[in-house]
């Protein structure tokens, strides 16, 4: 097991990346300030799993929903690094295999609250992907019933075009469907 002393500074991009790999917590850098949450639960994760098959099926081959990939919100001082849930960006790119991505390189970003991060999803995230020129991100809340907050980049500041629950449908970024309650379900598997 690797001990690292806790920083006692900003960090800055270069030193958030030689941070060691560590998959049982989630790292952000919020104005160089280091956060580290706990690993979602297990419907969290259920969630964004089903979100991203959901997606990825109904998506042209040039786009891809991928999970927790870090993305660069802003790399000058202070550096902003954040783990979306979810973000939809082009295959190509994530063909490239990047340790991290660009907010110019997303096009959608989805965020799945959880206990403790309401206030960072519905406010803090939502003004700072905007600030990055995300053109679209989306709040899914789990409690019952399940809803979903669509935002649109307009003017530099996000508006919300639909906030609520059953099937959401939208044509921006593009055309996509989604069953929110089917999202915290388990499938049948059709022998059943």
């Amino acid at each position: 097991m690797t001990t690292m002393s806790w920083p006692d500074h900003l960090l800055t991009l270069e030193e958030f990346e030689q941070l060691p790999e560590d998959n049982s917590r989630r790292y952000e850098l919020q104005e160089g300030v280091l956060h580290v949450t706990p690993k979602a639960a297990s419907l969290h994760q259920r969630v964004v799993g089903a979100l991203v098959g959901c997606l990825n099926q109904q998506l042209p081959a040039e786009w891809e929903a991928v999970p927790d990939v870090e993305v660069v919100l802003a790399a000058t001082w202070p550096p902003l690094v954040r783990v979306p849930d979810v973000v939809l960006a082009a295959t190509a790119r994530i063909d490239e295999n990047p340790n991290r991505l660009y907010a110019q390189d997303v096009l959608l970003a989805v965020e799945v609250v959880s206990p403790g991060s309401s206030q960072t999803d519905r406010v803090v995230k939502r003004h700072e992907y905007a600030r990055a020129g995300i053109p679209c991100y989306w709040v899914v809340d789990l409690d019952d019933p399940v809803a979903l907050a669509e935002n649109r980049l307009h003017e530099a500041v996000y508006k919300t075009y639909f906030d609520d629950g059953g099937v959401f449908r939208t044509g921006d970024p593009l055309e996509l469907r989604v069953d929110l309650d089917a999202l915290v379900r388990r499938p049948r598997h059709p022998d059943s």
